[in-house]
This record gives structure tokens, C-alpha cells and sequence, in this order.
């Protein structure tokens, strides 16, 4: 079917113009169908065009693996389930409207014997600041125990798992190596390995899988922020990850993990994901979510990121940084995500990000020129920097005034040697 509004078809348009100049008619039925083509088209873009409106894009053509319920409910039937989550972790009730319950509410209700919840980073009600220690505890709303995996327990106790048969991982990935969430991974699949207890994963779309930038992580400088050799945005899954961190066998002792990975329905890496509620307290919408594997960098420097203002990561500024270049201002103040931000109660100055177009890799010209730009140079980076960067050598480009281009130059050789070892777990077509 096609349309004469459709630019592909501008041709056809040109070739029955011609028809009707040189006094012919169409055939009645052609023109009939055409019509209905065009009409149809016009319908189904009117559709396309309420759906984009409306922020549900994501839920009317994308199936995680949590909503898929039939597929892994049979696999829960008369175990004692642990379940690794956090407000991401959501089933869709009517994908239309947008309704979604909690994954752990939605197992309950269904009669899943849940004996405990493991919280990662933010805690299971996603109310922890970066950073923050996340305490065990019990869930107000179920009641159920909720251990932490965010302090000095990072890693299932033995103890921990010996009343669980199979544990389920349903948490919202952002497809960046410094966010934790796939640090998390690593212990509870460690921890599942040495025990060979099984581990479910209910996969979801990286908003970021589009593109794969950065570094490669050193060894040297591996952390709880970086825990393997791969760049900054590394365009995978947390199902797929979960099967690079088994074949490349990343874990203690090169032990491997049984898992079962629920796969995303209709999903494919290109398509834009608007996550339905936010994956942590500081990555409020899309652009922000977007914006962070370049914007995060100022955490390793005297830098605010939008932290204490309600643009998280989508500014940036301080109060190093000179007001003839930098019009843009704001005063970091405490939030809910973000008790005692950088630069508490100063003004700063800096750059709006909020309406740049979606980014296709790591832009570092902000960095740059934020650093070029700054009265304190000997103050700008942290150590911090360093781990976030998985790499010394950013840190020594940036100071010596290596162009953008060589940067990026710099890391192609790790990249293409990324890809070829990532393209072995890849579930979904980019």
C-alpha cells in the first residue's frame, strides 16, 4: 500500500499527474484503491502520531519479559522464589493506558511463594541516593524481607539463599557500565553459580542500546562502577549481558551461572524507549536517561551535573566555570534525590541540555570545554574520574588538549575487539 503523501512515492505522484496532463483518465478501481491507500495510511499515522503523544510507544509495540507472564509463571509453581527488584521492576495491566502494577505485587496475587526481595542501588522503593547504603529491612507494603545488595553486602550470602530454590532479576538497565545495576548482576549470578541455584531473568530494552562508545575498562581500575572489560555504553541487555558475563566467564573462578533468559517481544535495539517510571532517583525522563553516559563524566570532577535541581543530568555547571560563557545558571538545593548535591546552595554556571536531540554516541565537548573553560584547573578532576572512565588515559587526553577526534580514535581498536566478542550474546536484531 502507499500514498501520494509518502515521500518514497513522490514518483508515482509525478507519473499519474503526467496521466491526467495528457488528458487520460485513471482506471476507476485503481483510483479507488488509491484512495483507501491513502486514507488508510492517513489513519494509521494519526494512530502512530496519539501513541508518540502519549508516551506509549514502548508498551503498545514492546513486550518485556515480565509482562509476559505465561512464560515464566510455570516456572515458579511450587518454588521458594527470591526476586531481585526495584521500582523499575513493573507488569503491565492495560498497555493502552499506561497501568502497570509492581512485579512483586503481581506474583503475589498469583500465588508465587516469595520468600524474600534483594535490593540493589536506591534500595526496592527506589528512595536511596547515589551512593547511599541501602538497609535490609522489611517491605511496608507486603511485608516481605528485603535484604540489601548495596553497602558491604553486594554479594548473596550462602545463608541468604539457602530457602530459595530459584531467584528472578527483573531490574530496568540503562546500557552503561558505571551504572550498578550490572554490578549487581555479576554477584547474584556469582552467588546462583556457587550454589547452582537458577536464576530467571526478565529481560528489558536498553534505552541506550542504539549505540556503543567509550573506553574499554582497564583491569586496574576495576570497581563496583566497573566491573568488566567493556566501554562506557555498551548497547546490551541485562539478558544479554547476563549471557556475555557466563560465556567470557567474568565470574570468581570462571564459574557459570544457570539461567533462563525471558527474551522482550517485538524489540529491537534501534527502536527509542520511553521507560515508564525512572530506573533511579536521578534519571527522571528520557532525555536525562539519554544524556547520562556523557553527562556522568562531571562526577568525577568539581562539575554539578543537575543533581539538587529537577534536570538531573541534563546540566551541568559550577561555580569555576565563567558567566560570559556560560549565560546558563541554577543553585544545586536538596532534593529527594539528592540530600547534600555538589555545590550545595551555590550558583552555578553552565549549560541547559534539555532540548538536545537524541544522542547517537558519548559526545565529550562538554567536557572538554568545561575543563578548557574552568578558573580551576588543578581542582577540575577527582579520583573518581578515573573509575568512571575505566581508563587513566581520558583524564591525561583531556589535560593535554588532545582534540575530540583523537580521543575518539583512541578507543576504536578496543571497540571493534567489543564487538566482536558482544555480538555472540546478542538476543535481539540492531
Amino acid at each position: 500500500m502507499f500514498c501520494f503523501t509518502n515521500p518514497k512515492n513522490t514518483f508515482l505522484l509525478r507519473y499519474f499527474l503526467e496521466i491526467i496532463r495528457k488528458g487520460n483518465q485513471l482506471p476507476p478501481l485503481v483510483f479507488l484503491l488509491l484512495l483507501l491507500s491513502c486514507s488508510n495510511r492517513a489513519s494509521s499515522k494519526a494512530t502512530t502520531d496519539l501513541t508518540l503523544s502519549n508516551n506509549a510507544v514502548p508498551q503498545t509495540t514492546i513486550e518485556t519479559g515480565a509482562d509476559q507472564t505465561e512464560k515464566y509463571l510455570p516456572l515458579l509453581n511450587g518454588k521458594r522464589v527470591g526476586v531481585v527488584a526495584n521500582p523499575s521492576s513493573i507488569i503491565f495491566r492495560d498497555q493502552k493506558k499506561n497501568s502497570y502494577v509492581h512485579l512483586v505485587d503481581s506474583l503475589l496475587s498469583r500465588g508465587v511463594n516469595i520468600e524474600k526481595v534483594f535490593a540493589p542501588e536506591h534500595g526496592f522503593r527506589g528512595t536511596a541516593e547515589a551512593g547511599e547504603t541501602v538497609k535490609d529491612g522489611k517491605d511496608p507494603t507486603t511485608r516481605l524481607e528485603v535484604i540489601s545488595l548495596y553497602g558491604s553486602n553486594k554479594k548473596p550470602k550462602p545463608e541468604q539463599l539457602k530457602d530459595i530454590d530459584i531467584i528472578v532479576f527483573d531490574l530496568q538497565d540503562v546500557g552503561v557500565r558505571f551504572y550498578t545495576y550490572i554490578s549487581t548482576l555479576h554477584y547474584v549470578m556469582e552467588a546462583c553459580a556457587e550454589l547452582q541455584k537458577p536464576l530467571l531473568i526478565l529481560d528489558r530494552p536498553n534505552p541506550n542500546g542504539h549505540f556503543i562508545d567509550g573506553p574499554i575498562l582497564e583491569p586496574q581500575h576495576k570497581s563496583f562502577i566497573g566491573m568488566h572489560p567493556i566501554p562506557v555504553a555498551h548497547g546490551m541487555t541485562i539478558g544479554e549481558y547476563a549471557l556475555m558475563i557466563n560465556g567470557e566467564k567474568w565470574l570468581e573462578k570462571g564459574v557459570q551461572c544457570p539461567i533462563q533468559v525471558i527474551s522482550c517481544a517485538n524489540y529491537t535495539k534501534d527502536m527509542p524507549y520511553q521507560l515508564p517510571v525512572k530506573p533511579s532517583p536521578n534519571l527522571p525522563n528520557a532525555q536525562a536517561v539519554n544524556l547520562y553516559p556523557s553527562i556522568c563524566f562531571f562526577e568525577g570532577t568539581d562539575v554539578s551535573e543537575g543533581r539538587g535541581t529537577d534536570k538531573q543530568f541534563q546540566i551541568y555547571g559550577s561555580p569555576y566555570l565563567p558567566k560570559s560563557k556560560y549565560p546558563y545558571s541554577f543553585t544545586p538545593e536538596p532534593n529527594a534525590g539528592a540530600a547534600k548535591p555538589e555545590h550545595l546552595g551555590k550558583l552555578c554556571y553552565g549549560e541547559d541540555l534539555s532540548s538536545t536531540e537524541r544522542l547517537q554516541r558519548i559526545e565529550l565537548k562538554w567536557l572538554i570545554r568545561a575543563y578548557q573553560s574552568t578558573a580551576k584547573k588543578e581542582d577540575f578532576f577527582t579520583d573518581f574520574f578515573v573509575k568512571l572512565a575505566g581508563t587513566k588515559q581520558l583524564r591525561q587526553q583531556i589535560e593535554s588538549g588532545t582534540a575530540e577526534s583523537e580521543i575518539r580514535a583512541s578507543w576504536q581498536e578496543g571497540l571493534k575487539a567489543f564487538k566482536k566478542i558482544r555480538k555472540k550474546y546478542l538476543l535481539y536484531r540492531e
